[in-house]
């Protein structure tokens, strides 16, 4: 395995582009395309027999389009003799079906886990899971990276005064707490209820306080961004002066961008685990890049060095 082989699927050609461009090596040779029929054919145009393969696809919109293809890619290489098979899946869908909160519902965030180790993974390279239990549902290992650092720098550079960091929910109030400390900054929750199983959430109050302070809200996506605008107007109706917002993985779904387009938040600023392309680019989005991380964890896979040093 003395050589390290990245190709991509369709969901985003140019990161696995950039992520090369760092480790100064050409984008492995992959024809994938889908026929009349809809069905997904893969064939890899050079040898990898015995390489080092690292396979990069978020499984993001079209969603099952590239978790087939992903599954499809992962089997060619595995048939090819490929010495070590790694899924690069910056975004990792479905992994908001985490656990059974209902009677008689899936855990679709596991059962895309063994679809990936049975397709042929030996390992599983992503970023900012849902939930960190998700890590437990692989039998394969797990390296999970961050975009804190990358977050933090940026609006460390913006200079921000009186700033408060705001958890969109419970659930990212740890996440939340670590970016407060990096910024220096307070922490406060939001805490809210999901209605039904609908893109919609109810606010219910604001665990802490934002009276005249500038707040930057996180959360770990944003899909639709009901919630983000919920809360947006909810924090400047509780005397914030201005909102800032920030997560990892820009879903942008739906309605997504007229909703911030036409909202009373600053800035949104995310990371391109997903791309962001077309009319989802907004003056008011920013797009910060994560090639250099993954490439560097990348990089550290491949010579057997610790992956965990990069955020000590």
């Amino acid at each position: 395995m003395d050589e390290l082989k990245v190709f991509s699927g369709n969901a985003h050609p140019s990161l696995a582009q950039s992520i090369c461009d760092y480790l100064q090596i050409p984008l492995g040779k992959v024809d994938a395309f889908e026929f009349s029929n809809e069905n997904i054919f893969v064939r890899i145009l050079e040898n990898v027999r015995e390489r080092d393969v690292f396979i990069v696809q978020p499984i993001c919109s079209p969603v099952n389009r590239s978790l087939v293809e992903l599954l499809i890619m992962l089997d060619a290489f595995r048939r090819a003799s490929a010495g070590r098979i790694t899924a690069v899946v910056p975004y990792y869908g479905y992994g908001r079906t985490d656990k059974k909160d209902q009677p008689r519902v899936p855990i679709t965030a596991r059962l895309i886990a063994d679809l990936i180790a049975t397709a042929g993974a030996n390992r599983l390279l992503t970023i900012d899971l849902h939930a960190p239990q998700i890590q437990g549902f692989f039998t394969i290992p797990v390296d999970e990276l961050a975009t804190l650092s990358i977050l933090h720098q940026y609006f460390q550079g913006k200079n921000l005064d009186n700033v408060t960091v705001v958890a969109t929910d419970i659930g990212i109030s740890k996440r939340a707490r670590d970016f407060a400390t990096k910024l220096n900054a307070p922490l406060a929750i939001m805490e809210k209820r999901r209605v039904g199983n609908a893109d919609a959430t109810e606010i219910l109050n604001i665990i802490g306080d934002v009276q005249g302070r500038c707040a930057l809200t996180v959360d770990d996506e944003i899909d639709t961004a009901g919630s983000l605008i919920d809360t947006v107007n909810t924090l400047l109706e509780h005397g914030a002066t201005e909102v800032y917002a920030c997560c990892t993985h820009p879903v942008f779904s739906g309605p997504a961008i007229q909703q911030i387009a036409s909202s009373p938040v600053k800035e949104v600023v995310v990371t391109d685990t997903i791309p962001v392309t077309g009319n989802k680019k907004l003056d008011k989005i920013t797009v910060l890049p994560i090639a250099s991380l993954l490439g560097e964890a990348i990089q550290r896979i491949h010579t057997g060095s610790s992956v965990g040093a990069m955020f000590e």
